[in-house]
């Protein structure tokens, strides 16, 4: 019988005898893979349209009958917002690198993260992908699998969890795996929506920005990607998640309920979606006699056009054109080092029994 074992050296390569033109089989190391959501390649028409027919045509995240949907996407939202969103997304674009800022973003992330544990089990490869777009998780699940991963750690960098974010980016993982004669075995590390780590870290960057802002806020407004409430209603536990985060991380600050509020941002359609939305909630306020706020967007990993156009643009507009007179943004934890402990911290907690770390 031939017999690979899993040695500890650079090269990882099954050992023993093994027949005549047998194909070289690497064993031994342990992949972790963080999965975010996507970004289109370029800001041009054709470029958007491939984007967001990939990501509208996902049944995780439009659950919409494809016979009522099919017709709606194809002939009429692929042909009228890839452009606007194009320029929405050249607002925010990395030029120097000719991407999206969440490519950018995951990247470092990724990088960052391989530089705090590879040396401490030089087993392990770090490795990132997108649900949406490149690269592809698919390519960088064979990617890993070629390097020797026999175990892999899939990590959706999503802190709540939710069917159209975390469950879509496994979904395409487990596609791939499906179609692989040798699987590696597989664990998916869970949403860390009340981790103590992560909400002290973002009560940290809410601090952090309350020291470089001239003023004091009347309101902290907590802004999560929305989602249609018939998701809530389904069984997803997102809504539950995100008004648990927005819990813990008020009681962390010591702020007054009074003083604290959660919405949910980017709607699409015209179905109801969780509520209250925050480009109304941008109009109400001020008539209410709250003119300056702070606004956190713990539900994203990394900012993205949702984060830097849509609040920092859109909903910073609309606060001000009613009557706003301050308004400040969190950033995301990004690849900060509080962002970077969040995500070791996730990836350290679900390698134990693989890796020594």
């Amino acid at each position: 019988m031939n017999m690979m074992t899993r040695p500890d050296n650079a090269s990882f390569s099954a050992v023993g005898p093994l027949p005549a033109g047998h194909p070289q089989v690497k064993v031994g190391k342990i992949g972790v893979l963080l999965l975010n959501l996507g970004t289109p390649d370029a800001t041009d028409f054709w470029s958007m349209r491939r984007y967001l027919k990939e990501f509208l045509s996902d049944r995780r995240v439009i659950e919409t009958p494809r016979l009522i949907w099919w017709p709606i996407l194809n002939l009429i939202i692929l042909t009228v917002r890839p452009g606007p969103k194009g320029r929405d997304y050249d607002s925010i674009w990395n030029k120097e690198r000719n991407e999206g800022p969440l490519k950018t973003i995951t990247r470092s992330q990724a990088e960052q993260l391989a530089a705090r544990i590879q040396d401490r089990d030089p087993r392990i490869v770090v490795d990132w992908a997108m649900r949406y777009g490149n690269p592809s998780t698919p390519d960088r699940i064979k990617w890993l699998h070629e390097q020797g991963c026999d175990r892999i750690l899939l990590v959706p960098l999503y802190p709540q969890s939710c069917a159209a974010t975390s469950a879509t980016a496994c979904d395409r993982a487990f596609e791939t795996l499906m179609k692989m004669r040798w699987q590696p075995a597989v664990r998916v590390a869970p949403p860390w929506h009340d981790d103590p780590v992560y909400i002290e870290a973002l009560a940290r960057t809410v601090k952090t920005k309350l020291g470089e802002i001239d003023f004091e806020p009347d309101m902290l407004v907590a802004s999560f990607h929305g989602v249609p409430e018939e998701y809530l209603l389904k069984g997803d536990p997102y809504h539950c998640q995100c008004l648990k985060t927005s819990r813990l991380l008020r009681e962390t600050l010591g702020w007054e309920k009074d003083r604290f509020m959660t919405c949910f941002q980017s709607r699409f359609g015209t179905a109801e979606w969780l509520k209250p939305y925050l480009i109304d909630t941008m109009g109400e306020l001020p008539a209410k006699g709250v003119k300056k706020i702070l606004v956190i967007a713990p539900g994203f990993s990394a900012d993205c056009l949702e984060t830097l156009e849509e609040i920092e643009g859109e909903n910073k507009e609309h606060f001000m054109h009613h009557g706003g007179e301050q308004f400040a943004y969190v950033p995301c934890l990004n690849d900060s080092p509080d962002g970077m402990d969040v995500i070791a911290n996730v990836v350290e907690r679900e390698l134990q029994g693989w890796a020594r770390l």
